[in-house]
């Protein structure tokens, strides 16, 4: 417990820590734009090649590597490094330097390796109490939990992605017999609540909108993970991971200048992790949502395909917010903040494939419970339509490279 507090204090200082790497990032392009501009190709040249040269483990998102740590002891070349104190430390510097330089990338995913790191090295040698394996996922877990300030977010995150002891099929069909028992409920009853009403607007709307939003938002997701897991996946053959694999730093460079490109078009609502994007549109502020969404899919997608460190959660949900968006400004049935709210949840979904944790994490994010209904179905079609084209999970595909070949081959028989 004593570990699990100061792995707490670690997350809450490394968000900050990342919050203030896009402040300074905000005020240089202030000053100087076009000196900015030129620090994202260097950037993340720079970072790619101190990560592949320092600090392999701390590559990507981080979550892959916490499922290959939990699922089996490491023998392969980096032994055993996936979630330790120094990898943790090397993902908080690379990251940080990242959002500096204004790299489309989110703290969620490295957050989530850090206290995994954390939670396995401070306890390791103790008698008693968890085990190895144990003790990993729960660090993941607390990570989403400290990351997004969500804590029933991370126990679902742990159940349904790190441990992979909630089968498929199994919270497929509970999800799908929660969304139809509460729509039945709403239809009967209206917006009731046991204790009262305590939402003003009505929630028919997105009930009809969660579908189309879902299906939608849920497609581009998918397509994001398929195209990242064709560029980085660990048995990707494609001309592009070729050459990515020949040439890594030469690519990382070649991403930058796609970044760059992206920012300039779009006005650079593309620049580090789309916090305050989202959160403009979320409060229906004046926003151009297609736009952020078009541009943010195509930069979080650089940065992810450099291999440098950084995570995919936050800007994910800042696309899936410009998606959210775009269909209000259609007058799509349904209020522009039900909107937005629905279309972070099923791009999420989309990207990840983990439809309860997608749910849980937007619920807890905007405190508004009224629409978990909707924000279930969203994640359940836009789950279902990303399988379509991403039949795998993209974190799992990408856990691969982190396993023993052995592990690996067992894997693909199971399949």
């Amino acid at each position: 417990m004593a570990v699990a507090v100061l792995a707490g204090a670690a997350a809450a200082l490394f968000a900050r820590f990342c919050d203030a790497a896009m402040l300074v990032h905000k005020a240089w392009f202030a000053a100087a734009p076009w000196a900015t501009l030129a620090l994202l190709p260097i950037g993340l040249t720079a970072v790619t090649w101190l990560t592949r040269r320092f600090a392999p483990e701390s590559a990507g998102s981080g979550i892959p590597q916490v499922i290959a740590a939990a699922e089996q002891r490491w023998g392969g070349r980096w032994g055993g490094q996936r979630v330790t104190l120094k990898t943790a430390l090397w993902k908080v510097v690379l990251s940080a330097a990242l959002l500096v330089c204004g790299a489309s990338i989110g703290r969620e995913g490295p957050t989530v390796q850090v206290v995994a790191g954390i939670m396995r090295s401070l306890t390791r040698g103790l008698r008693g109490g968890a085990g190895r394996r144990a003790m990993i996922v729960a660090g993941g877990a607390a990570g989403v939990a400290a990351a997004f300030n969500t804590p029933i977010a991370g126990v679902v995150f742990a159940v349904e992605e790190l441990a992979r002891g909630f089968e498929r099929r199994t919270h497929t069909t509970a999800i799908l017999v929660v969304v139809a028992a509460g729509f039945t409920a709403y239809a009967l009853q209206g917006d009731y609540a046991y204790f009262g009403q305590m939402r003003g607007a009505a929630l028919g709307s997105a009930w009809l909108a969660a579908p189309v939003i879902g299906l939608v938002a849920g497609l581009c997701g998918g397509l994001f993970a398929r195209a990242l897991a064709e560029i980085i996946g660990p048995e990707a053959r494609n001309p592009v991971a070729l050459f990515r694999k020949a040439r890594p730093v030469l690519f990382a460079f070649l991403c930058g200048l796609v970044a760059v490109a992206a920012a300039l078009a779009s006005g650079g609502v593309t620049f580090g992790a789309g916090y305050d994007e989202a959160k403009a549109l979320l409060y229906g502020h004046p926003g151009r949502g297609l736009n952020l969404a078009f541009y943010k899919f195509i930069a979080s997608l650089a940065a992810s395909a450099s291999g440098a460190p950084g995570g995919i959660f936050a800007p994910s949900l800042a696309t899936g917010a410009g998606i959210g968006a775009a269909f209000n400004h259609l007058g799509l049935w349904v209020g522009g903040r039900d909107a937005v709210v629905l279309g972070m949840t099923s791009y999420l979904s989309g990207v990840v494939q983990a439809p309860l944790t997608s749910a849980v994490i937007v619920m807890e994010m905007t405190r508004d419970p009224g629409l978990v209904g909707p924000l279930m179905l969203a994640a359940l079609l836009a789950r279902w339509v990303s399988s379509l084209v991403m039949p795998e999970p993209l974190y799992h595909v990408l856990s691969r490279a982190w396993r023993p070949a052995r592990v690996v081959a067992v894997a693909a028989v199971a399949e």
